[in-house]
């Protein structure tokens, strides 16, 4: 037996197999290309300090070398040079040619990031891949409309009222999830509780007479007249739109992401690891739960409840590019230490620049190759194993959980 024979064919597989992406974000529109800090692609930082600072990790210099190559840039450009030259191609063919290397044949959407006057709507991403892009409803985002439409007819009807605002709300919110839950374009949906008010969600099976939530409903009317925003955030109504959805979405038999883990100062890290879900799991046992994000830096107890809990799911994304190569094959390594195999699913979390689904593709791509040829070259793995953990990863395992019917287009 050659074993280089084996690395090769793997290599062939790996960097050519068609891919579902799970879990990404829209494009921003051509004129609003360079609305956000393009630092945005390489961390999750915010502020124009923090953001710079990112420029000095590793990620950003593997990005930078990776998009140079790209570009067709010399080995010398910076970040600065990364930056300029993608000002000068035409957006057409900068999406393109982000997105054609990746081999991505379907992307699940979740269109709630970003104002929808500033991102492309789902379904354009679809001359981009071979099978037609679907949504992932975030509820947290259809809650706060659907709230806003409930107190704009009630501040025409001149009729302000808490305990009917509330019922109103309830009754559309569910209403919505229902045709949502319905509607052949929604693969699942997402929520971003571990943005909010964190991943201890309460069970919850109803909030009538709730003078807390009536109170609530009272503030936020105020705060939306006088400012025209508005923003969920009280524990006992947040959870209530999780619990929800979790029966709604297990009716229906489709998949609730959570965001779970990495993501900007904008959560609470001690209630961002997924193991604050583990009585959601319980109550919820039909309905299947996908963990977002690698949930890092809480990987290994991400693979443990999709090791013991049959409704669990792990997500390997966002990490790609956001960590170093070692991060990223460390992650790797975490998620396959107890996961099986059948339950872990790839994403590039890509969102507003297409550079962030061609650095999400080529850089999982790499890893997943250095972790499983190390495997193979200790004999930890024969060839066909590892080809399958590939196969299932990328494309089967998501066509399997988001009952999308595909066939793997492979070149």
């Amino acid at each position: 037996m050659d074993i280089n024979n084996d690395i090769w064919e793997l290599s062939r597989v790996i960097f050519s197999y068609p891919a579902i992406d799970n879990h990404a974000h829209a494009f921003l529109r051509e004129e609003h290309k360079d609305d956000y800090p393009f630092e945005g692609l390489i961390s999750e930082a915010s502020g124009e300090k923090t953001s710079q600072d990112a420029t000095y990790t590793m990620a950003c210099y593997r990005a930078t070398s990776q998009l140079a190559k790209l570009f067709g840039l010399g080995p010398d450009a910076d970040w600065e040079a990364i930056k300029q030259h993608r000002r000068t191609l035409p957006y057409d063919a900068l999406c393109r040619m982000c997105m054609e290397p990746t081999h991505i044949q379907c992307i699940l959407i979740d269109d709630g990031l970003g104002s929808a006057a500033k991102m492309y709507p789902y379904n354009w991403h679809d001359q981009f891949t071979a099978a037609p892009t679907k949504r992932i409803v975030r509820v947290e985002a259809l809650a706060e409309d659907i709230l806003k439409h409930a107190i704009e007819l009630q501040i025409r009807d001149e009729r302000l009222s808490p305990s009917n605002l509330l019922g109103v709300f309830l009754a559309n919110f569910e209403t919505a999830l229902i045709s949502a839950a319905q509607d052949s374009a929604v693969a699942g949906f997402k929520s971003i509780a571990c943005y909010r008010t964190g991943l201890n969600v309460a069970i919850v099976s109803s909030l009538e007479e709730n003078i807390a939530v009536e109170q609530l409903l009272t503030k936020l009317t105020l705060i939306y007249m006088s400012s025209r925003t508005l923003r969920l955030e009280h524990k006992d109504l947040n959870d209530y739109i999780v619990n929800v959805t979790m029966k709604i979405a297990g009716a229906a038999g489709k998949p609730v992401q959570f965001h779970t883990g990495l993501g900007d100062n904008d959560i609470t890290l001690t209630l961002s690891s997924p193991a604050h879900l583990q009585p959601l799991i319980k109550a919820f046992p039909n309905t299947k739960i996908v963990l977002l994000h690698s949930s890092y830096p809480f990987t290994q107890e991400a693979g443990y409840l999709t090791a013991v809990y049959e409704n669990v799911y792990l997500d390997f994304g966002e990490i790609f590019p956001f960590l170093s190569p070692d991060g990223q094959r460390q992650v790797i390594r975490q998620v396959l230490e107890l996961a099986p195999t059948n339950k872990i699913m790839w994403s590039t979390d890509g969102h507003y620049w297409p550079e962030s689904y061609y650095l999400g593709t080529v850089q999982a791509r790499q890893a997943l190759f250095e972790v499983l040829e190390a495997s193979i070259r200790k004999w930890e793995l024969t060839l066909p194993q590892a080809l399958g953990i590939v196969k299932r990863a990328f494309f089967e395992n998501a066509n399997r959980i988001y009952n999308l019917g595909l066939v793997p287009k492979f070149a």
